[in-house]
């Protein structure tokens, strides 16, 4: 949306300066003359290389969004209209960005715009299941239940990824340390021994050889070592961008041991718990099943629910083609054709949900009193193999003294 630099003059005289974002010159002027300002000087802001805005990733941070969900809902429900409620947010949000959309989005909605259509040109900031549910809560008049089931998607959603990140974290940080800790020994400490053990003349165990040999590669030869690096992350970034590769990448993400049933577990709760809202909201439900596939955040679950959606547009039930998938569990499944059957989709989805939420988290505490001794204990015996090397010739060397 441009932006329009202004030079007014307030009722008290005082000549200011600024720039204003609107649809248009004419939306600008009025604006300006709603606020009881004389405008002097009105022109659109040309775009260079500085003023244009690149995002990479979501601009809005999640925990952002998820508290303007939540105080959206909350000043509906008592009663603030709808226009006052964006102007209000857009005040308060912490986040930049947020707060220029909610400005343009305000802008619209001074202009009689419905706030489905206002909020659908940032599709970078409101994604498309907001969307939607908004324009089904329009249409429904049930705007402050809508608003309330998005708060509650998020929030849920939000904690779900938050607790398989942090069992992810630990893992890897210890990975990371026994790397670094490797590298640092085979560089710094080992190459002090290599002229003793030279000196030595005997032969060496085969661990010493070996370790002897990897801090002679990674001290001469490393950019071997950072060109195999880069071949791989490269490897790996074209096989993600490839639709046969992601779709790998990503069964194997269900099929590692131990967290490939923590990541199944969290897909199954952000699936259930999409299309609950969703339907809880009367978005048909083919369009409701085609947001879902948009955010399920993996290939294999995204190639069953078109088959679902494929099955559903032939008059099927939703819950035939899951039952042939290995994702879904049939405890899944079979609530699904529960609430087919009965009429109470939503609130069977929402149970599945809450079920693997709770499933998700007492999983995560397990895996972390699990994973913290073994990790140490492998940090421990990474280390204990390096000193072993050092150590065994020494021994060698004192037996043969004495």
């Amino acid at each position: 949306m441009p932006q329009f630099e202004y030079q007014v003059r307030t009722i008290n005289g005082k000549q200011l300066k600024g720039v204003l974002t609107a649809s248009d010159k004419t939306t600008a002027m009025d604006e300006l003359r709603r606020r009881g300002l004389t405008v002097f000087a009105l022109n659109e802001q040309r775009k260079t290389l500085m003023t244009t805005e690149i995002y990479i990733g979501n601009p809005v941070k999640t925990i952002d969004f998820i508290v303007y969900c939540r105080q959206f809902a909350t000043l509906i429900r008592a009663g603030v209209t709808i226009l006052d409620a964006t102007r209000i947010l857009a005040e308060q949000t912490e986040s930049k960005v947020l707060r220029k959309t909610l400005h343009e989005v305000h802008s619209k909605l001074m202009r009689g715009i419905a706030l489905s259509q206002a909020v659908q040109d940032s599709p970078k900031i409101f994604p498309r299941l907001f969307i939607s549910m908004i324009r089904a809560g329009e249409e429904s008049g049930d705007l402050e239940g809508t608003l309330e089931r998005l708060a509650v998607y998020f929030e849920k959603r939000h904690v779900t990824h938050e607790k398989i990140k942090s069992a992810l974290t630990y893992p890897i940080t210890v990975g990371i340390m026994a790397i670094a800790v490797t590298i640092y020994l085979l560089v710094a400490i080992i190459p002090q021994f290599v002229d003793m053990f030279e000196s030595m003349n005997a032969k060496l165990p085969t661990i010493t050889v070996i370790i002897l040999a990897l801090s002679k590669s990674i001290q001469h030869q490393w950019y071997y070592w950072v060109l195999g690096l880069v071949l791989l992350i490269t490897a790996f970034i074209i096989m993600k961008r490839s639709e046969r590769g992601a779709y790998w990448i990503d069964y194997a993400k269900l099929k590692i041991p131990v967290f490939g049933r923590l990541n199944q577990k969290g897909s199954i709760a952000q699936f259930a718990r999409t299309l609950s809202s969703l339907y809880a909201s009367s978005v048909p439900v083919l369009q409701a099943l085609s947001i879902v596939t948009e955010v399920a955040g993996n290939k294999v679950i995204e190639r069953y629910l078109n088959q679902a959606s494929e099955s559903l547009r032939r008059g099927n039930a939703l819950s035939d083609p899951l039952k042939k998938s290995w994702v879904f569990p049939p405890m899944v499944t079979q609530m699904i054709a529960i609430g087919e059957e009965t009429g109470s989709l939503d609130q069977m989805l929402s149970k599945v949900a809450d079920f693997y939420e709770m499933d998700v988290e007492n999983t995560v505490d397990r895996l972390k009193s699990l994973l913290e001794p073994l990790l140490i204990a492998f940090l421990a015996a990474v280390v204990g193999v390096i000193v072993a090397a050092i150590m065994l010739p020494m021994f060698t060397l004192y037996d043969s003294v004495g």
